[in-house]
């Protein structure tokens, strides 16, 4: 059986002398393991198709469960991501994230979106800011959504700048430092948060430390609900 799929490869693992599998998050099928035969040699018809953040039509054959790419149609590169570190740690970090929060099947289609969104506004612009949205959306889409309003529990505005803030790793809200029993949080960091979810936000605090601090906010509060560890996104918070 012949299967067609738009897909983007999150990862490419080698497997024999010349052969890789590719672990495909595509929009019709969700997550996909596939093999991908002789690739490795030097002039491969399919070697392009293989290369990680590579968003393609994927031909796949089926045999039972196990699948084989067949044919390939390049639909986007995102050849900046090679040509800049940040740009490429960054993008690495998406896709360890839909990795962590995929499995093989339909149900990890919702994430096709935000990572084709992520790696287009990674090539295109702020990097970072890019990351901190596409971590949002991501953590959204799987059930562990952020909440930046005002408090919850008291309904105090969090805006003003000088009320201390705190972020409760439970819940994924912002709270008063009298309400919240979570780490400190700064105000640069809500707003950055606020921005990634289209809420109205102060842009005199959306700055690169901002965004630094945030990002590494929401690697704990990832690593918090799913126990999985961003190498990648670790390395980036690093190269910043």
């Amino acid at each position: 059986m012949e299967l067609k799929v738009n897909a983007v490869v999150l990862r490419a693992a080698d497997y024999g002398e010349n052969d890789k599998i590719l672990t495909l998050l595509s929009a019709e099928r969700g997550r996909i393991s596939a093999g991908i035969k002789g690739v490795k040699k030097a002039g491969a018809k399919l070697r392009f198709a293989a290369q990680p953040f590579c968003f393609a039509e994927y031909v796949l054959s089926a045999r039972g469960e196990r699948y084989t790419v067949t044919g390939c149609t390049e639909c986007e590169s995102f050849y900046e991501i090679r040509t800049d570190i940040n740009k490429f740690y960054a993008a690495s970090a998406a896709a360890e994230c839909a990795l962590a929060l995929s499995f093989e099947g339909d149900g990890s289609r919702e994430l096709f979106s935000p990572v084709i969104d992520a790696l287009s506004g990674i090539c295109a612009g702020n990097e970072g800011e890019a990351l901190a949205l596409f971590l949002v959306e991501s953590l959204r889409v799987s059930g562990y959504g952020l909440s930046a309003g005002d408090c919850p529990r008291c309904g105090k505005s969090l805006s003003d700048g000088k009320t201390p803030l705190r972020f409760d790793m439970d819940s994924g809200e912002f709270l008063c430092a009298s309400c919240g029993e979570g780490a400190g949080a700064s105000f640069s960091t809500y707003n950055v948060i606020k921005k990634s979810l289209s809420l109205s936000y102060d842009g005199e605090f959306v700055t690169p430390d901002g965004v630094k601090r945030a990002l590494r906010l929401l690697r704990e509060y990832f690593a918090y609900k799913t126990d999985a560890r961003l190498a990648a996104l670790s390395e980036y918070i690093r190269l910043l």
